[in-house]
């Protein structure tokens, strides 16, 4: 599972760490997950803001090179 945070200063991010302090949500590493979670909008929901798509591309990503290794 993927942890992202919306941390103090309002920037979303990947939390490698999964200790970052803000307000978190996990993501399935799951293909059907990560396809939901993009046309969804999910993440915009859960931290009632506007998320940029790098935030997706960035997750999508992760999820890509996770998959290959």
């Amino acid at each position: 599972m993927l942890r992202v945070v919306k941390g103090q200063d309002g920037k979303i991010f990947i939390d490698f760490s999964s200790k970052a302090s803000g307000r978190g949500a996990y993501v399935c590493d799951r293909s059907d997950c990560i396809t939901k979670l993009r046309k969804q909008h999910v993440l915009n929901k859960v931290f009632s803001c506007a998320v940029d798509e790098e935030v997706y591309s960035a997750i999508e990503e992760e999820y890509i090179g996770k998959k290959q290794n």
